[in-house]
């Protein structure tokens, strides 16, 4: 009888201890585990952004930092929707095939409205960042410039709707974010919402 309530007792320290190590167990790997998750700055960071162009007058420019990375919003007038079509034959990609784009940025206009450009303002080159370079014919670039985007690091000259000329050093044209329209005049970066 002494030794069934010795196995008795040694078999319920067993089960006791063996229950207490894995609480503790429990206990630590929780807040180890839960460290690994991204803290709400990098939340908000990598979180959608609300823009309003209501103010953004036919043929400028505004930026704003979504991830990171600033984000160009270009206002297109109809002439500079005009000049796109006048210039695929000396463009690389000018279907943008080889373009990191959301689908409805495949066309000429590489946008979800003809007047409204988006595109990440980082040269796909080496990561300078293009100047916006909208007058036609200057100087500096040439007369037969139609506008659109000079990077000065290395010389790379894109379109008025960010797609590389042929013969530059950027391989592919400037990337389009995910984008939508919540209303007229307020673009969500961040967020293809059915791409309204």
């Amino acid at each position: 009888m002494t030794d069934n309530r010795d196995f008795t007792r040694r078999h319920f320290l067993t089960a006791a201890t063996a229950v207490t190590g894995g609480v503790g167990l429990v206990a630590v790997a929780v807040p180890f585990v839960a460290s690994f998750a991204p803290s709400a700055r990098a939340y908000a960071l990598g979180a959608p952004v609300e823009v309003d162009i209501s103010k953004v007058e036919p043929g400028a420019m505004i930026k704003v930092v979504w991830r990171g990375r600033v984000i160009m919003i270009v206002h297109r007038t109809d002439d500079m929707l005009t000049r796109l079509a006048t210039i695929e034959d000396e463009l690389a990609d000018p279907a943008s095939l080889e373009s990191e784009q959301p689908q409805f940025a495949t066309n000429p206009q590489r946008s979800l409205k003809p007047e409204i450009l988006v595109v990440e303002g980082v040269c796909t080159h080496l990561g300078c960042v293009p100047i916006a370079r909208f007058e036609v014919g200057p100087a500096d670039l040439g007369s037969d410039w139609p506008g659109g985007f000079f990077c000065p690091c290395h010389g790379s000259k894109f379109d008025l709707a960010g797609r590389i000329y042929s013969g530059f050093p950027a391989p592919t044209n400037l990337r389009v974010p995910p984008h939508s329209f919540v209303t007229e005049n307020i673009v969500l970066i961040g967020a293809d919402i059915g791409a309204t």
